[in-house]
């Protein structure tokens, strides 16, 4: 079976666990004048769940892959991949995780979004940080402001 294949079987476990969590486990914990409401917090993780489940199918079933076979991942030439930028990149994920609390939303969203395309190989730092910071508050913003969902965006020392 190729690399792909594998991938796809992996996670479609993990979004069977998922679906398994959002279809049951969500619901059972319902208080009981939400459950009379057309959109229940679970109504997301159903929908990615599902879609997860159908991506997973098509690419175990091979319907995905037309007349040529052209794009099959090779797992013996990993290194032809640029394996070190995809290792960067989750490295960056994580320090951008745990970075969130200290240093705030504003600050660890623009530096990961700046280091991260600058792993991929931009270089024009004139565009680069101006695009990360209008997108970064944008969120913040969106997420504070029109969700009411609180976001800290400074570092706590600085009363955020």
């Amino acid at each position: 079976m190729a690399l792909d294949r594998w991938i796809a079987l992996i996670l479609l476990g993990i979004c069977l666990a998922y679906g398994y969590a959002a279809w049951i486990t969500m619901d059972a914990t319902l208080a009981p004048f939400m459950r009379r409401n057309p959109i229940w917090p679970s109504t997301f993780p159903k929908v990615l769940s599902v879609l997860g489940i159908i991506a997973c199918l098509i690419i175990l079933l091979g319907l995905e892959k037309g007349e040529t076979k052209t794009g099959d991942i090779d797992y013996r030439r990993l290194g032809d991949y640029n394996l070190g930028q995809a290792v960067l990149l989750l490295g960056l994920m994580v320090v951008y995780a745990l970075c969130l609390r200290p240093v705030g939303f504003i600050g660890a969203t623009i530096a990961f979004l700046v280091l991260g395309s600058f792993i991929l190989g931009e270089r024009k730092w004139h565009l680069m940080l101006p695009i990360a910071g209008a997108a970064t508050f944008v969120v913040w913003y969106l997420v504070q402001e029109v969700l009411g969902i609180f976001l800290r965006p400074w570092p706590g020392v600085f009363g955020g």
